[in-house]
């Protein structure tokens, strides 16, 4: 059964719907919405639901290699997803022109947060982080600015 804990929201995998709505809801305002844990803590499943619930109709999947995957749901809103798990430098998310991505409204769901710290603290941002559970995931706000 999802539960919210004091800390943000206990759910099982099979409660993604659930935890994608809760972790909308408390983005509402933000179009930054980057996500944090481990590797294997689940940050691409959730953001497949959230892509879903969102109106996304594709199939979405981790942008490790390309770093950005644009969605368009189906009231033809334009979703970003970024993957910055294989950058070396933050000089690579200059290279790409993240401000056009960042800087356009659309909401972008940012895995890995921690490699680019430095261009994040220019921008209004939602932090969730992501923490297994012997029996499911908690995601955690755990930063606004």
């Amino acid at each position: 059964m999802p539960t919210n804990s004091e800390k943000g929201f206990i759910y099982g995998l099979n409660q993604l719907a659930e935890a994608s709505s809760w972790l909308i809801n408390q983005a509402n305002g933000y179009h930054l919405w980057c996500f944090s844990g481990e590797m294997g803590a689940g940050k691409t499943t959730l953001i497949k639901e959230i892509c879903k619930q969102l109106g996304v109709e594709e199939i979405t999947g981790s942008p490790s290699f390309s770093l950005v995957n644009e969605y368009e749901t189906i009231s033809k809103d334009i979703l970003y997803h970024f993957d910055f798990y294989r950058i070396k430098t933050e000089d690579e998310v200059y290279d790409m022109g993240y401000e056009s991505y960042f800087d356009s409204g659309h909401i972008c769901l940012i895995e890995w947060p921690q490699k680019i710290e430095q261009i994040l603290e220019r921008e209004s941002y939602i932090l969730f982080e992501i923490v297994p559970l012997e029996d499911g995931r908690e995601i955690r706000v755990v930063h606004t600015h």
